[in-house]
C-alpha cells in the first residue's frame, strides 16, 4: 500500500480511533484495579503488561488526534475513575473470565477497525492491535483451560449424512412440534446464555458498589434482565436435552467499596448492552427456527429500552462524551 499518511482521516477511521481511545482508557482503569486484587502470578504478569500496553496505545492514539488537529477524547483517568486499593469485588476465577470476555470483544473491535482503515498508518496501527489482542485472548483462554474453568459449548454428535432441507417445516412454527436445534442455533443460544450469565454477575457487583442510588437501581435492573434472558436461553437448550446450567452467583464478595467510578461502570454497562443488541440481531438472522428468532427479537426490544435509560443517565450526569461530528450547517446558516 502506498504511503498516504497525508490523506485526511475518513469518518470510519476517526470513529474507530475515538472508540479505541475510550476503550483503552477504560481498560487501563480495569487492569489497574485487578492488578491489585489477583494473586495468580501468571495473570498478574499479564495485567502488568496490559497496563503498559494500554498506556502505549493511549500515547499513539493521542498522536493521531493531535496530528489531525482534533480534540483528544477525555475518556477515563486512573486518578478519577479507579480506586485500586478497594477490596476484591469478584473471585479470581470470575476475574479471569471477565478479562477473557473483554479480550473477545476487543478481538472483534480491532478486526472491524482493520477492515475499515484505509490510511496506511491507521491500518498498521489496528493490524498491530489485532495481533496483540489475539495473543492476549489465546493466553487467557489457555489459562481458563488449564484451570478447568473454561465454559465450552455443548458437545453434540451430528448425523454423518449430508442432507438438504426438503420441507418448510424446517423453519418451524411458534407452536406445535419443533425440530431439534442445529449447531448454529446451539452456538447462538449458548454464547448468549454465557454472556448474560457473566453480565448478571458483573451487575450484581456494580449494584453493590454504585455510589448513586440511580446507578445502583439501574445495575439491579440490568441484573434482573440478564437473569431473565439467561433463563430463556437455558430453557431453549434444555428442550433439546442439552446442558444449560451456568451461574456465577457465588463469585461476588460482600464488598461495598467502589473500585470504579459510576461513570466508568455506566459506560461499560451501556457499551456491553449495545454489543448485545448487535449480537442478538445476528443470532436472530442466523437462526432458522421461527420461535428462536422471535425470542431474540423480543429480548432485543427489552435491552434497547434498557440501553436508552442508561444513555439518559449518562447524559443527565454529564458523562456522555459525544463522538466527533461534522459541523451542523443548518445551525451555521444565516437564515
Amino acid at each position: 500500500m502506498s504511503d498516504n499518511q497525508n490523506t485526511a482521516l475518513t469518518a470510519a477511521e476517526i470513529a474507530q480511533l475515538w472508540s479505541a481511545y475510550l476503550n483503552s482508557s477504560m481498560c487501563n482503569c480495569i487492569f489497574t484495579y485487578f492488578s491489585h486484587t489477583v494473586e495468580d502470578q501468571e495473570l498478574q504478569s499479564m495485567l502488568q503488561d496490559s497496563i503498559q500496553l494500554t498506556e502505549k496505545h493511549l500515547q499513539k492514539l493521542t498522536g493521531f488526534f493531535e496530528n489531525e488537529g482534533l480534540s483528544v477524547p477525555y475518556g477515563f483517568k486512573a486518578e478519577e475513575d479507579v480506586k485500586a486499593t478497594s477490596p476484591r469485588l469478584y473471585s479470581e476465577n470470575f476475574t479471569l473470565n471477565f478479562l477473557y470476555n473483554i479480550a473477545m470483544f476487543a478481538v472483534n473491535f480491532y478486526a472491524l477497525s482493520k477492515t475499515l482503515a484505509v490510511r496506511s498508518d491507521v491500518l498498521e496501527y489496528f493490524n498491530t492491535c489485532l495481533m496483540e489482542i489475539n495473543e492476549y485472548e489465546t493466553k487467557l483462554k489457555n489459562m481458563l483451560l488449564n484451570k478447568g474453568i473454561y465454559m465450552k459449548s455443548p458437545h453434540v454428535i451430528p448425523v454423518k449424512e449430508t442432507s438438504f432441507v426438503e420441507s418448510k417445516k424446517f423453519m418451524g412454527g411458534l407452536f406445535g412440534d419443533k425440530r431439534p436445534l442445529n449447531v448454529i442455533e446451539i452456538t447462538n443460544i449458548y454464547m448468549n446464555l454465557k454472556r448474560n450469565a457473566l453480565g448478571k454477575t458483573v451487575m450484581v457487583g456494580f449494584s453493590q458498589v454504585a455510589q448513586s442510588k440511580e446507578v445502583g437501581q439501574f445495575m439491579a435492573r440490568g441484573r434482573d434482565i440478564a437473569a431473565k434472558h439467561t433463563k430463556v436461553f437455558a430453557e431453549m437448550l434444555e428442550e433439546s436435552y442439552l446442558p444449560a446450567s451456568m451461574t456465577w452467583d457465588m463469585e461476588v464478595t460482600d464488598s461495598i467499596s467502589p473500585p470504579f467510578s459510576d461513570k466508568l461502570m455506566m459506560f461499560m454497562t451501556t457499551s456491553l448492552i449495545a454489543l448485545s443488541a448487535g449480537i442478538y440481531a445476528t443470532s436472530a438472522a442466523s437462526s432458522a427456527r421461527k420461535d428462536i428468532s422471535v425470542n431474540f427479537i423480543r429480548l432485543s426490544a427489552e435491552i434497547a429500552n434498557f440501553a436508552e435509560d442508561g444513555a439518559n443517565i449518562l447524559i443527565k450526569n454529564g458523562w456522555f462524551e459525544e463522538p466527533p461530528h461534522p459541523a451542523d450547517h443548518d445551525e451555521l446558516a444565516n437564515i
